[in-house]
């Protein structure tokens, strides 16, 4: 029985009840990867020792509990992760091992998941395209397109069937913008329900999961965030506290063990207020029209499914706009900080150079983010439980060696390509992405779904709806 394409429910629950052992799976995943990543390019480095270490999993006393037991993960190049060098996408970092594993890693390795590889994204994931020095993500859907950034190998390697979950994380829309362009799931949870990044760019950042299923989905959120209730948020919607907790562990010894089920045919029923915004952005930022009808698309799917929605018209205030690329320059000018210019790329060092200029003239966004968090975020959401936009607002740009070019082109690639992500990271609400359609460019599209604090059992559940309405379509040739 082959394993790739599996999901990690399906993994883990075979592990459990012995059906394959933790060696078979990773190993089949391994020989995926290397038949698969030369096209697709999505790992700067193989763990051949993850066998090792899924035979350790193997023997565990507790492999029956384990809620991840033999599942292969891949884990973005800017997390630590015990004995690998830890890049972040670039030369200019140091190559020596990381000496502990990142809390959110050793949570999944707990939990019985085995780390086969560590993921590329752009130099100190500045941008929303998937190219560093170590190579060029190209996204599995069409090759000559970028895979999105940051996370750009991690939602490449889910798409390409290499593993089942990945894990990165989102500081401007570094989940879901990769997630969307790559037509797989992913969640930014809100702040303070997942450990963060070392350098989590002023709490901008948080850590979250990708994966094919929403019950996948909700499964590794809960690893990630030690708490066992949001396993199984996503079959009710249901509210749970979003913030257990952090030393609470699923595999600590008082802990709940649970064990999670493949998902039925659909979700269970419930009602929330759900709003659309088709054009949220601000006057002079277009919207292709496809990616429009998706979110149309999706509210109608949530509205069949019981649920009240009303069409939002408001747009993005356009101060929120200029607050938000100020911040993006000054937080690439902090990330770039001590190391030697020299090594950096061209777009890195053009970044940085703004966000210096940016930062002495005190035009830091800091004004304009505390202006969006203490109350512009819920003025302009307004009543609704959940809003739902678009993560783009373009097909993804050509898979180019875009660090070898300056600010402006970087800056403005950016920003026509993805402009609809940061205002979440900006205020510290969750959101999700979810594909929904596929484009006259034969590429995905995917729809994000934006809660307030809180609110990460609706988006779940809100996402298994869509999802049981609109099918994942694999990459073509990666099912």
């Amino acid at each position: 029985m082959l394993w790739a394409g599996r999901s990690a429910i399906e993994i883990a629950t075979a592990v459990r009840h012995g059906e394959v052992t933790a060696t078979t799976v990773v190993e089949e995943h391994l020989h995926v990867i290397s038949e698969r990543d030369p096209r697709v390019g999505a790992f700067r480095r193989v763990r051949e020792q993850a066998v090792e270490e899924a035979q350790a999993v193997q023997k565990r006393r507790d492999l029956a509990e384990l809620p991840l037991a033999g599942v292969p993960v891949a884990v973005k190049d800017n997390l630590e992760v015990a004995g690998e060098p830890t890049r972040g996408g670039s030369a200019g970092t140091a190559d020596s091992p990381a000496p502990q594993d990142h809390v959110t890693v050793a949570r999944l390795r707990a939990a019985g998941a085995v780390i086969v590889g560590l993921t590329n994204l752009p130099e100190l994931g500045l941008t929303a395209f998937g190219d560093s020095a170590y190579g060029i993500v190209r996204n599995p859907w069409n090759p000559a397109r970028t895979s999105g950034g940051s996370s750009s190998g991690s939602a490449a390697a889910v798409a390409a069937g290499m593993v089942p979950i990945a894990l990165g994380n989102d500081g401007m829309g570094s989940l879901r913008i990769p997630a969307a362009a790559c037509g797989v799931l992913a969640i930014k949870p809100g702040t303070g329900l997942v450990p963060g990044p070392a350098d989590d760019w002023d709490g901008l950042t948080e850590n979250g999961p990708l994966t094919t299923t929403v019950a996948d989905l909700s499964l590794m959120l809960s690893v990630l965030a030690a708490d066992p209730a949001l396993a199984e948020a996503w079959r009710t919607g249901r509210r749970v506290d979003p913030r257990p907790p952090m030393l609470r562990s699923v595999w600590a010894d008082d802990a709940e063990v649970w064990d999670p089920q493949p998902p039925p045919d659909s979700p269970e029923p419930f009602d929330l207020r759900v709003a659309y915004a088709p054009q949220p952005l601000p006057v002079g930022l277009p919207m292709d029209k496809e990616f429009q009808a998706a979110v149309r698309a999706a509210a109608e799917t949530l509205r069949v499914a019981g649920h009240t929605v009303v069409e939002h018209t408001r747009r993005l205030p356009a101060w929120l706009g200029h607050a938000t690329i100020a911040t993006w320059l000054c937080r690439s000018a902090a990330a770039a900080e001590g190391l030697d210019r020299r090594s950096l790329e061209r777009r890195t060092r053009s970044l940085a150079r703004a966000g210096r200029v940016l930062a002495a003239l005190k035009l830091n966004g800091v004004r304009g983010r505390e202006r969006w968090r203490a109350y512009g975020a819920d003025q302009w959401f307004g009543d609704a439980d959940v809003l739902i936009t678009s993560v783009l607002a373009t097909i993804p740009p050509r898979a180019e060696r875009w660090g070898e070019r300056g600010f402006l082109r970087n800056a403005l690639a950016n920003v026509r390509f993805a402009p609809a992500a940061s205002p979440w990271n900006m205020c510290g609400w969750p959101a999700i992405t979810v594909p929904i359609a596929t484009h006259s460019s034969a590429m995905p599209i995917g729809v994000q779904l934006v809660a307030p604090p809180g609110g990460e059992p609706h988006l779940l559940g809100l996402a298994a709806q869509l999802q049981s309405a609109h099918p994942l379509v694999r990459a073509p040739g990666y099912n």
